[in-house]
């Protein structure tokens, strides 16, 4: 008569099958949230097309301070900087002393609210006076998803090291009117302001306000 498997020692084998596959899935999963945008930290590299024609890397802008704006131009929050020309004027002031390079990442999937091809965001540049270095093209999401852009807009600021030293809200009003523009405060410009004169950022992450970015599913 053969002996009858041992119910332990197989329930120990099950079981170290499944511990060894749950380290597996971990280990597979650690590269990908390291990429993940945090401040204090490497902002993610990437490349994209821009609008204008020129394809743009991160790497480019090494030694300059970049700021990310995600953006929709359908989102109401959005034409709350554009209709009057209040982000196309923060877009000059910021890089006016030509230390600092202020771009725009479009996120929305074909299909989606806010989606254009080159020639649409081109258009829309001009209708807009959007004074950006260009308009980068993320139609599937892939750079969006790397930064974690929640709304339209979200702001990112990248320092001359490549450091990611903000990221959240544009300002401290969630309204998209535009007569609160006025008497806000802006995160944004605060930031590079504290970090061009070598302080600490006092507000580095806050809650992005906006409309959500509309990935394809």
């Amino acid at each position: 008569m053969e002996p009858s498997p041992n119910p332990r020692a197989s329930t120990n084998s099950t079981m170290k099958r499944i511990t060894a596959s749950l380290i597996a899935a971990a280990l597979a999963i650690v590269p990908t949230m390291a990429q993940q945008a945090e401040v204090g930290k490497p902002a993610p590299a990437f490349t994209l097309p821009g609008a204008s024609g020129k394809t743009h890397s991160l790497s480019d802008f090494k030694g300059k301070y970049v700021i990310l704006e995600w953006t929709n131009h359908d989102c109401p929050f959005v034409k709350k900087f554009y209709d009057q020309g209040d982000m196309p004027k923060l877009q000059k002031a910021a890089m006016e002393k030509g230390d600092v390079v202020w771009i725009q990442v479009l996120s929305s999937a074909p299909g989606k609210q806010g989606h254009a091809d080159a020639a649409g965001v081109m258009e829309i540049r001009s209708k807009t006076g959007t004074a950006s270095v260009d308009t980068l093209l993320d139609p599937d999401g892939k750079v969006g998803t790397l930064y974690g852009a929640k709304t339209t807009p979200h702001m990112y600021i990248i320092d001359k090291e490549g450091i990611l030293i903000y990221n959240g809200a544009i300002d401290d009003k969630k309204s998209p009117k535009q007569s609160d523009i006025e008497g806000s405060k802006n995160y944004v410009m605060l930031a590079l302001e504290e970090a061009k004169a070598g302080k600490p950022i006092s507000n580095p992450t806050t809650a992005p306000y906006g409309c959500s970015v509309k990935y394809q599913k």
